[in-house]
């Protein structure tokens, strides 16, 4: 089939007044962002930026009403003069303004810029690239950062910290760091996650109180080779303070604060990097390769083991609540094709 239907079903969020409301709607090609690719939607996930986006509070939609979901994968209707691709072509695409300034994943029917399209890699399927989606690619993307600052399991020099590890990017780090070889120690909230970490390749399990500490102190023990970092604030602090010489923190998150209290001394002495991790306006030939190497040398290993719910669009609306209410753990796919 080579057209969009005439009628297909998302979930629309819509603001009325200080409130966001969301159901599942029937919705028509009419109702598509402009772009030169239509997709049939097969799979999304759910992301902290997903349930941001239908919070009143969130301040991440850009637009209502909003098909919410920042990810997507699927098979091309129609590439209207978009070079390389072809209906029938398996895709993905996620970041720019997908979910958030435009109508995104969370929809039978999709349609985005060709710019913003990847191809499907080989050795992924559109469900595995979902059950990695956003989260695993902002994972996938700081582990080459911190290797491309230096960090070599070969030769990592100590282990490599994971912060909210229990979360999307941090369970799949502490996946790809473990099945590269590192020494991973992770750090939640969550003390009844323990088992659920070590299964991915964690070695030794640390409390979010101990990595969001403060300390009167503006360098502590070194401790870390590297540090990959999707939760900001006293936690990228604790990061800066007790990564070890020459290191490297790749920062890509703010679920524990924006604000950053930090001195110029772990820079200074012991050259520690920070390096920001920017998984939405990333270019496309980067974007495309670490997708390239997420289904080859940067796949984890269990990759099933990652995906710890697999709900339908119609149960995504309740499980964004869950997601804000902090109860989500690792990766939820979302079977959307009916």
């Amino acid at each position: 089939m080579t057209d969009a239907p005439d009628s297909f079903r998302a979930l629309v969020a819509d603001k009325a007044g200080d409130d966001v409301h969301r159901e599942l709607r029937d919705l028509s090609p009419d109702d598509l962002p402009e772009g030169e690719v239509t997709v049939r939607v097969a799979w999304s996930s759910v992301n902290y930026k997903d349930a941001l986006a239908v919070s009143p509070k969130g301040r991440v939609a850009k637009t209502y009403p909003l098909v919410p979901g920042i990810d997507l994968a699927g098979e091309v209707i129609a590439a209207d003069g978009a070079a390389g691709l072809s209906p029938g072509d398996a895709v993905l695409a996620h970041g720019h303004e997908i979910g958030v300034g435009q109508h995104g994943g969370y929809a039978e029917v999709a349609r985005v810029p060709a710019d913003w399209v990847v191809p499907l890699p080989d050795g992924l399927s559109a469900r595995d690239a979902m059950a990695l989606g956003t989260a695993g690619f902002t994972a996938a993307l700081s582990v080459v950062r911190l290797e491309e600052n230096g960090l070599s399991a070969s030769d990592a020099g100590g282990p490599v910290l994971v912060l909210g590890a229990t979360g999307g990017v941090g369970s799949i780090a502490v996946a790809i760091l473990a099945a590269r070889g590192y020494e991973v120690h992770a750090a939640t909230g969550k003390d009844s996650e323990a088992d659920f970490l070590r299964s991915l390749g964690a070695s030794e399990i640390l409390s979010r109180e101990e990595t969001s500490a403060e300390s009167e102190r503006p360098m502590d023990r070194q401790r870390w080779a590297a540090v990959v970092d999707p939760v900001g604030g006293a936690a990228t602090a604790y990061a800066l303070r007790t990564t070890r010489y020459r290191g490297s923190v790749a920062l890509s998150g703010l679920t524990g604060g924006t604000a950053l209290e930090t001195t110029v001394f772990p820079f200074i002495l012991r050259g520690v990097s920070l390096l920001g991790i920017d998984s939405v306006e990333t270019p496309g030939d980067v974007r495309r390769e670490v997708w390239r190497r997420l289904g080859s040398d940067l796949r984890p290993d269990g990759l099933e083991d990652q995906i710890t719910r697999e709900i339908g669009l119609d149960e995504v609306d309740g499980f964004l609540d869950e997601v804000l209410a902090g109860k989500a753990r690792g990766r939820t796919v979302v079977r959307v094709a009916g």
